[in-house]
């Protein structure tokens, strides 16, 4: 009889004591609270759809979780602080594509890796966002505005307030081929603020922040940035409608530190996309125009990839140098 060598024998044996161990975790889980950290602030719309989904799966499993803000640092803060907590599936970074896509191409230096320090659950949801400008701009659609800036060059201007938000005016510039004045903002309420007061001419801005003026008919939508028209302003077309192949909006997702439990992994993967049709989670979706979009841990890290390059290839063409 051949006799196998010791060393793989005490391998082999610790992979098949580990097996059961990890059917039980992922059987069991979640055991006891789980900690959604979000890297921006509270009332944010990252924060309410952490707080609805995290009631969705409170509601279901009996245990309860905690929604823990650190906002700042463009998202290093809470991005760091769930990539080195324990890989057990009890810390989920709720986030967008902000940490995950745009900050490996905006700063030189981050302290975590988007994609080592991190295992992918499924992506959340996905949106665009409304281009919109100061009705004083003799300007009713998307092809008049690239029309009046093409006409004067560099002398119109747009406003952002995060990253989504420039690079969708970025994207807008290089497709139509118009050049634009960036004015930058710690936050797109600040800049809506000045394309009300006239300071700046146009913002292509989420749809919390846009739309409310839009209806109160201080501001005038163009454009949606999003694949389709959204549900919440059905008259407005979509940029692409003009600008063929324009695209650029947001998207929300979960993940877990590198190193979590396959069967865990899995586990909240079928939590979260539960949760995400909860009746907290629907109203969220429908209110913002949100798209729930959820993926497999692999369909999330290939559609990362994806943005991630995307994003990159903008930000260059841009000739965005990084921080």
């Amino acid at each position: 009889m051949t006799s196998i060598p010791r060393r793989p024998l005490l391998a082999l044996s610790a992979v098949l004591l580990a097996f059961p161990a990890l059917q039980t975790s992922a059987q069991t889980y979640p055991a006891k609270p789980i900690t959604f950290v979000v890297p921006f602030a509270a009332g944010s719309a990252t924060d309410q759809l952490a707080r609805a989904l995290g009631q969705g799966i409170a509601t279901d499993t009996k245990q309860s979780v905690v929604v823990d803000t650190k906002p700042g640092a463009f998202g290093f803060i809470a991005a760091q602080q769930a990539a080195k907590a324990a890989p057990d599936g009890y810390t989920v970074l709720i986030t967008t594509n902000t940490t995950h896509a745009a900050n490996e191409h905006l700063y030189k230096k981050l302290p975590y890796d988007p994609v080592k320090d991190f295992a992918p659950v499924t992506a959340l949801g996905k949106g665009g966002q409304i281009m919109v400008v100061n009705p004083s701009l003799p300007v009713k659609t998307v092809s008049e505005f690239i029309a009046l800036a093409k006409k004067e060059p560099g002398k119109l201007s747009f406003g952002s307030g995060s990253s989504s938000s420039r690079i969708a005016g970025e994207l807008l510039m290089q497709m139509a081929d118009i050049k634009l004045l960036h004015i930058p903002y710690k936050s797109n309420p600040l800049a809506v603020t000045d394309l009300l007061g006239g300071q700046i001419n146009m913002m292509i801005t989420d749809n919390a922040t846009g739309l409310p003026q839009v209806n109160s008919g201080k501001l005038r939508a163009l454009g949606y940035s999003g694949a389709k028209r959204t549900p919440l302003a059905p008259d407005v077309p979509t940029i692409g409608e003009t600008v063929k192949g324009y695209e650029m909006g947001y998207w929300f997702a979960a993940y877990v530190p590198a190193g979590t439990p396959a069967p865990v992994v899995a586990e909240l993967n079928k939590l979260l996309a539960h949760a995400t049709k909860s009746p907290g989670a629907a109203s969220f979706y429908q209110s913002t125009g949100t798209e729930i979009y959820t993926t497999t841990p692999a369909e999330l890290g290939a559609f990362q990839q994806a943005e991630s390059q995307k994003w990159g290839r903008i930000i260059k063409a841009a000739g965005i140098t990084p921080e």
